[in-house]
């Protein structure tokens, strides 16, 4: 996979990082999104040092695609369920019923 090399901002702090190409969108929204926690961290009077927010951000990261992860899964089910209760429906509706004739 063919990369190259993006300049993002995190926290006023420029890095260059490799990104696949047509990524790269992505990859910026991703450092805008961290900057954007970061700040919200940076301004919580509990947290001391930079590194205490990065692990605070982290984990609220962790925490939101982990209950994305929980969301998704629920509705795949539902989903499945749905698409069963369908399939029997449509199964009934085409199979043709034996009317005894008195």
């Amino acid at each position: 996979m063919t990369q190259r090399t993006v300049e993002i901002n995190v926290n006023d702090r420029k890095l260059k990082v490799a990104c696949p190409i047509g990524q790269e969108t992505a990859l910026l929204g991703a450092a805008e999104e961290l900057s954007k926690r970061l700040a919200v961290a940076n301004s919580n009077k509990s947290i001391a040092t930079p590194e205490q927010a990065l692990l605070m951000t982290a984990l609220n990261l962790a925490n939101d695609l982990l209950t994305a992860q929980q969301q998704l899964a629920a509705e795949q089910k539902e989903n499945k369920q749905k698409i069963a209760l369908l399939q029997s429906t449509i199964e009934q509706a085409l199979t043709p019923t034996n009317k005894k004739h008195a």
